[in-house]
């Protein structure tokens, strides 16, 4: 290794995490109508998707990516419910998010109504 300035920043680069919500995707947050026996749903089936692919991409446990999200959200000041590990749990075996490979640079992610948006 020649540039160890380079390559030192390269390795903190690959902690950077910028995450955006448009204001569509916080109006977008709520639950379906369950139609089947239970109580309603507190969390829609899009933000169970987005917690998982999330999980995925950084390769968490389901309690680290529930932390993950509540820092987020708390650093971009938004007062928004976070899935608890035992709902993210339930509820991941009927969205089927697939496994995503680890990032190695970083990474970029936003919140849009349609699902949570990812740029390397």
């Amino acid at each position: 290794m020649t540039n160890w300035t380079k390559y030192d920043a390269g390795l903190r680069a690959r902690g950077s995490l910028t995450v955006w919500f448009t204001p569509k995707a916080v109006e977008a947050r709520t639950a379906e109508l369950r139609t089947g026996r239970g109580g309603k749903l507190a969390y829609s089936a899009l933000d169970i998707a987005n917690a998982l692919t999330l999980r995925a991409v950084f390769r968490l446990a389901l309690r680290q990516t529930e932390g993950l999200i509540d820092s987020n959200l708390q650093l971009l000041g938004l007062d928004l419910p976070v899935p608890d590990h035992s709902t993210l749990s339930r509820r991941a075996e009927t969205l089927g998010v697939s496994r995503q490979r680890r990032v190695a640079r970083p990474c970029i992610c936003w919140w849009i109504a349609r699902g949570l948006k990812r740029r390397d």
